[in-house]
């Protein structure tokens, strides 16, 4: 397949064709350094010194930090760029124990502007000038975060509005007919105790019976324990309520959905005995999911100009694909059987491979839609550079 093939992008991740003789040369990485290092949000002292994590949300088409006080907290209208540097402790082949590896993923919620999502994906190559060319780059949806993005953040808060919609949250001691209704659940998939707290439409079409949900009333909290939902979930709603109490001091009910005094709830949710279903089951799809492993085959491609002309091939199909299939000449991409497609840049790649290669993973996940998985604008991508890879990337690729 040529690499031009189908190039039909999607409206929030349009990206404007440009002269691209010099991408990747010696002139144009000075540029973009030296554009980088006048960028205030990179320049505090700390960012690609020491491990640890960074979060900014673009507003007006600038980067501005986010409080540390909100880390994991984001808006479904906005853009974010989060850095999270680590000690590469020996990886890689790395004897420096004090070097940093570094991850920057750009965050784009599903009602974020085409500028603002344009912003962060051209300041997240411009933080990577900064820190040298050494970091990876993850494209992160709102609704299918990678586990990489999920392990950063053990309770994530997605919350509706954003900066461009002049946002806040009503003070509910203002106006207590304000209804606020949180999902609490378990992120599907993750290994870990990951949670996540979704802003949800408050009414009683939006319960299910396999989590949490906190309702706001301003006057009262109350909490809506799913029949079905675990005792993490639980436990974690507790803790979002405690959070919620310490800005105002108001009561708190907990009610299982096995309680017959739990159709309050559902009551204060616009629901009667004539809508809501007979047998009470409530089931709304979860607002976050992850990419079905296995829903396709391992496949690695090579972007390649050897022969005078860019090419896209398969390299090798199957469980079987191992660092040794690599070249540090050329490009590769890596579909994890639909779990993540990584970019893998080699140190010796041309700069005409190198400024393709966002171009072709878009053009290969959209040949992807246009088959028979419509939900692979939702897996995630993420280039790494040879010698720089990041943990996740080197899982995937010994796997």
């Amino acid at each position: 397949m040529a690499p031009e093939e189908g190039l039909v992008h999607l409206k929030e991740y349009d990206i404007k064709d440009s002269n691209v003789e010099l991408i990747g040369s010696d002139l144009d990485h000075k540029v973009k350094y030296n554009s980088a290092a006048s960028e205030p949000a990179w320049n505090d002292g700390q960012v690609g010194v020491a491990a640890g994590l960074h979060i900014w949300r673009i507003e007006d088409f600038q980067v501005v930090p986010w409080p540390k006080e909100k880390y994991g907290q984001f808006f479904d209208g906005d853009s974010f760029i989060v850095l999270h540097s680590y000690k590469l402790g020996g990886q890689n082949g790395n004897s420096d124990p004090d070097k940093l590896g570094h991850d920057i993923f750009f965050w784009l919620g599903s009602h974020t502007s085409q500028d603002e999502a344009g912003v962060a994906a051209y300041k997240t190559v411009e933080l990577d000038e900064f820190l040298h060319g050494a970091a990876s780059q993850h494209r992160e949806i709102q609704e299918s975060p990678s586990d990489a993005f999920m392990e950063l953040f053990p309770k994530m808060h997605i919350r509706s509005g954003g900066v461009r919609s002049g946002f806040r949250h009503v003070e509910q001691e203002e106006k207590p007919d304000v209804l606020t209704l949180l999902r609490v659940f378990k992120h599907p998939g993750s290994k870990r105790d990951s949670v996540v707290v979704y802003e949800v439409e408050p009414t009683w079409q939006s319960l299910d019976e396999d989590d949490v949900f906190v309702l706001d009333k301003g006057d009262k909290i109350f909490v809506w324990q799913g029949k079905n939902c675990s005792p993490m979930e639980k436990a974690k709603s507790a803790q979002v309520v405690h959070d919620m109490t310490l800005a105002k001091h108001i009561d708190v009910e907990v009610l299982s959905q096995t309680e017959s005094r739990s159709r309050i709830i559902v009551e204060m949710l616009g629901g009667d005995k004539d809508s809501v279903p007979a047998a009470e089951v409530y089931q709304k799809p979860k607002p976050v999911s992850r990419p079905t492993e296995g829903s396709r085959p391992r496949k690695l491609f090579r972007l390649s100009d050897g022969s005078g002309q860019l090419s896209f091939d398969l390299v090798r199909e199957g469980t079987s694909i191992s660092k040794a299939d690599l070249d540090g000449k050329d490009v590769f991409i890596l579909d994890d059987a639909g779990k993540h497609i990584w970019v893998w840049q080699g140190a010796g790649a041309s700069q005409a491979e190198k400024a393709v290669w966002l171009k072709v993973a878009q053009a290969y996940v959209r040949q992807l839609q246009g088959g028979d998985d419509q939900s692979a604008h939702l897996t995630p991508v993420a280039k790494v550079v040879e010698g720089n890879e990041s943990p996740a990337f080197s899982r995937a690729i010994a796997a």
